[in-house]
């Protein structure tokens, strides 16, 4: 079951790098002000787009796997049909023990995969709500 525990949540947010898969160039789209936020508040934001250059002046990945950093949380700001293949792309890490899914944002076999394999899932819901929230 994907974690909704307060106290869960709140060991998660003490993560510092979230790949930010789908994260937007476009000032004023969620898939932008969210990590914006994320940075501000002390996090290390990786940009995965592969339609992007560059974001929040840092080079943008194309894909998980083309990132070289450690992973704490992939964070997914795709569509839910989408949701499989970039949870199979965390799962090929060796890292990202955290998947958080943006709100409106699900796919239970997806989550039954990465829970089947250690990771702990959040999903449908925004990772800047739940750290004014709780932290």
């Amino acid at each position: 079951m994907p974690v909704t525990d307060d106290d869960e949540l709140r060991a998660i947010l003490d993560h510092e790098t979230v790949a930010v898969v789908g994260c937007s160039s476009t000032p004023g789209k969620d898939a932008h002000e969210i990590p914006r936020y994320l940075r501000e508040h002390g996090y290390e934001v990786i940009p995965v787009n592969p339609h992007a250059d560059e974001i929040f002046d840092r080079e943008a990945a194309d894909s998980l796997a083309d990132v070289d950093e450690e992973i704490d949380i992939v964070d997914v700001f795709r569509p839910s049909d989408e949701v499989s293949g970039i949870i199979d792309a965390a799962l090929d890490r060796e890292d990202s023990p955290v998947i958080w899914t943006q709100l409106g944002i699900r796919d239970e076999e997806a989550t039954d995969r990465a829970e089947a394999d250690g990771r702990q899932v959040v999903e449908d819901r925004c990772m800047k709500v739940e750290h004014q929230r709780l932290c």
